[in-house]
């Protein structure tokens, strides 16, 4: 059994929404917008550093035991000595080769959805973390400080860079399937991630590296958080998104996570399509550019829209106001949150098992491990179209409403009174429009 991938494999799409959910998903996105803002939630109620609720000690000492923490590190080399050999060694089809499949399926969609639910997932199970850690033991030198300071200028914009060259390669590249192509982009991750980390320490992975700042940001977004004394508590979500920090390129990197999720639906209209065969000339060069060209106008649109809007406000300077889209840039994670679940859930559930097949037979020596080709996908979430359809409509609007709300409580800290209810106008009014927006490319797709 082959897996037909959607992203990065040249698989169909997710099954699009029916108009009429996404019109009542609309209409309620606006509702709630406007009830949060002129009814509901008059003051600032998100601390970040609220005491929550302790778990239970034996369930602390479980979660931050330094033997469970190195089981889950050699785990994570060992899934990437796996994928490496499989590289080497493996099919060079796509359709029997899971290493894409585990890129595009485990990596980008698995890890960050089990980040919202558990915490910075790739943080622990990260294989460039564990052999830098490693390394600094056997040459008995402290992982978290390296050769140079890493510079505060700098904030996560190398991990934006990192994660645009991901999407890239799944939306806009000529062959995003290719087990090469794969390959070459996780060498290349590989020897940054471990060069970085060798020369700034694990700031490094906490700032730079793509997949631990994607993660990290959805944790955010985790009932699961910490006491400054390190404690694990129970924490509304909000209250530890409000504690996400405020770097340099943090617009961009919540533009790069939205503006792709975007385009890759923009990408399955047929308007789209018509574009790009008539713009590319036919060729493959022409075809990329056009692609590439269109995901970095996407990315930079809804960044740019979201700068001029969180900015739109009287009151304060012109610092303070170049100051707002960086405080409020943490009021797009739950957005960004709702469209990784309406956008790849099937995905997930459905090609994860396509995926799971290939692992029968990683070298094609005939093997049946595990009695895995034997298995049979079940499609339990496209033979439910009205189930699909609500959850993601549900999430679309469970995120919009959640971002709303952050970046309201948000605005009630930082602006004027005066203009507490004018001044972020503009950004309600924008965050509507990225819902409105997203709904349609969910129906339209």
């Amino acid at each position: 059994m082959t897996p037909s991938l959607a992203h990065g494999l040249n698989g169909s799409a997710d099954l699009p929404i029916p108009l009429t959910y996404a019109l009542v998903g609309a209409a309620w996105a606006l509702t709630f917008s406007f009830a949060i803002l002129l009814v509901a939630w008059r003051r600032p109620r998100l601390d970040p550093d609220a005491p929550g609720r302790l778990l239970p000690a034996p369930i602390r000492r479980l979660l931050d035991a330094a033997a469970l923490r190195i089981v889950l590190a050699a785990l994570g080399v060992a899934a990437a000595i796996v994928v490496g050999l499989i590289l080497a060694f493996g099919s060079a089809s796509p359709q029997r080769n899971p290493v894409p499949g585990v890129f595009y399926i485990y990596l980008w969609v698995g890890v960050m959805l089990a980040s919202l639910l558990v915490g910075p997932v790739w943080k622990i199970v990260s294989p460039m973390r564990a052999l830098h850690r490693f390394g600094c033991f056997v040459v008995r030198r402290d992982p978290e400080h390296g050769v140079f300071d890493y510079p505060s200028s700098w904030g996560c914009r190398p991990a934006v860079l990192g994660l645009f060259a991901f999407v890239w390669l799944e939306l806009a590249s000529p062959d995003p399937g290719s087990v090469a192509a794969v390959g070459w982009w996780l060498l290349g991750y590989a020897v940054v991630t471990l060069t970085g980390l060798a020369l700034f320490g694990t700031v490094w992975a906490e700032r730079a590296d793509p997949f631990e700042v994607y993660s990290g940001l959805l944790a955010r977004l985790s009932a699961l958080g910490r006491r400054p004394s390190g404690e694990l508590v129970l924490r509304a979500p909000l209250r530890n998104l409000a504690g996400t920090p405020v770097l340099p390129g943090s617009v961009a990197l919540a533009a790069t996570l939205l503006g792709s999720t975007a385009f890759d639906s923009l990408s399955a209209l047929p308007g789209w399509r018509n574009l790009v065969d008539s713009w590319g000339g036919g060729t493959v060069f022409g075809t990329t550019l056009v692609r590439s060209a269109g995901l970095l106008a996407v990315v930079s649109i809804v960044g740019v829209v979201f700068t001029v809007a969180a900015r739109a406000t009287g009151g304060l300077t012109r610092a303070e106001r170049a100051a707002l889209p960086g405080l409020l840039a943490h009021s797009i994670t739950p957005i960004i949150a709702g469209y990784i679940v309406a956008h790849y859930l099937t995905f997930l559930v459905e090609k994860g098992q396509s995926t799971l097949v290939l692992f029968a037979d990683p070298f094609q020596r005939g093997w049946d491990i595990g009695g895995l080709a034997h298995f049979q996908v079940r499609y339990v979430l496209s033979e439910h179209p009205a189930v699909l359809a609500t959850t993601k409509v549900l999430a679309v609007l469970t995120g919009h409403v959640l971002g709303v709300t952050a970046a309201h409580d948000k605005c009630l800290r930082v602006l004027p009174p005066r203009h507490r209810a004018t001044g972020q106008l503009a950004l309600m009014l924008t965050m509507v429009g990225y819902t409105f927006t997203g709904l349609y490319l969910l129906f339209g797709g």
